[in-house]
């Protein structure tokens, strides 16, 4: 069970470090769409080409928009706190108990 928990524990650091990184390329990318980015820009285009998904799938499920402002960015993170606060250190304390 020993080598069952550390795997358990690494999978969650692994989804808690990627769960931030998305994290960061959503807020990098709502920073970027207020000075008006160049759409043909590669980092642009890599930008939203990851986030756009997540993004626009929210987009159909909840009108968040206020005015001219896009609140989907925050509702992406506030659901992925959500996801490392409960599914990570779920797993992480499922991980634990089996050491």
């Amino acid at each position: 069970m020993y080598v069952f928990g550390n795997f358990l524990a690494a999978l969650a650091k692994v989804i808690d470090m990627l769960l931030t990184i998305y994290m960061w390329l959503i807020i990098i990318r709502a920073l970027a769409s207020w000075f008006s980015p160049d759409p043909y820009n590669p980092i642009y285009q890599f930008l939203y080409r990851v986030t756009e998904p997540v993004l626009r799938y929210i987009r159909r499920l909840l009108p968040v928009r206020a005015g001219m402002v896009d609140l989907s960015p925050f509702v992406a993170i506030l659901i992925i706190i959500f996801l490392q606060a409960a599914v990570v250190q779920s797993l992480y304390q499922f991980a634990l108990s089996l050491r």
